[in-house]
């Protein structure tokens, strides 16, 4: 199956801490790639390499085959790696079709453009609403950010992310604060949208990565401690011990 993301011997120390040691995992075309362990585990450290926020110390990341390990995060997110965030980097006083097109303009490359002529501009509107239909807010184009459910915002991240048109997406806990209803709604969308770009998901609900993800990778204390599909990562013993417990 063809590799959309991976990384190579991912390395990251902060001082006498290492974060990421030795990192090495795959994202393939049509799948959810779960990547789960304790706080403090270096997820987000991992993550932030992964998306450009961070330099390595050493390996490399690779999208879609192209060495990507250098580019900073517009350029990753230009070339197709689109994220969404554990706490929301929307804009909040804007319009939920305003979030989208913005991001849209800046899928287009044309980040000189301005709000009128923008939403003026067929293809540019399409886009943004495309991805909110996709996600189910077309209603909503017109509410200001700030009036939205939590969930909603969490569905306005994944309509931003879909503007990339993305080879993958990285997704950093995009269940947090739903509740299990709200959880509930998101998983049969995160589960479509696998076909159109593959996901690699940071999740601490243990219901919804059981019931989404194609393969799960158990990351404690900076390295991969096993990789495999939910019932081999549940019969794993030392993820038992290291993290599921009882869970499993």
């Amino acid at each position: 199956m063809t590799e959309i993301l991976s990384t190579r011997g991912l390395c990251k120390a902060f001082g006498a801490l290492t974060a990421t040691d030795d990192v090495s995992l795959t994202l393939r075309a049509g799948e959810i790639h779960a990547l789960i362990g304790p706080n403090g585990a270096g997820k987000s450290t991992l993550i932030a390499q992964i998306g450009g926020a961070l330099s390595p110390d050493r390996g490399q990341v690779f999208l879609d085959g192209e060495d990507v390990t250098a580019l900073p995060v517009p350029a990753r997110a230009r070339k197709g790696l689109a994220r969404t965030f554990q706490i929301s980097q929307l804009a909040q006083q804007d319009t939920v079709l305003q979030n989208v097109l913005l991001a849209a303009i800046g899928a287009a490359r044309q980040p000189w453009r301005f709000w009128r002529p923008a939403l003026s501009d067929a293809a540019l509107r399409g886009r943004a609403e495309a991805a909110l239909t996709r996600v189910g807010l077309e209603d909503h184009a017109a509410t200001v950010t700030a009036e939205l459910s939590h969930g909603q915002r969490r569905l306005l991240e994944i309509a931003v992310a879909l503007t990339l048109s993305p080879k993958a997406f990285l997704m950093d806990e995009p269940m947090a604060g739903l509740g299990a209803e709200g959880a509930a709604r998101l998983v049969p969308l995160l589960r479509d949208l696998k076909a159109e770009a593959p996901i690699l998901l940071v999740e601490h609900d243990m219901d919804a990565v059981f019931a989404l993800a194609d393969r799960i990778s158990v990351l404690v204390s900076g390295r991969v401690i096993a990789t495999g599909t939910a019932d081999e990562i549940r019969r794993n013993a030392a993820v038992r011990a290291a993290y599921l417990g009882d869970a499993a």
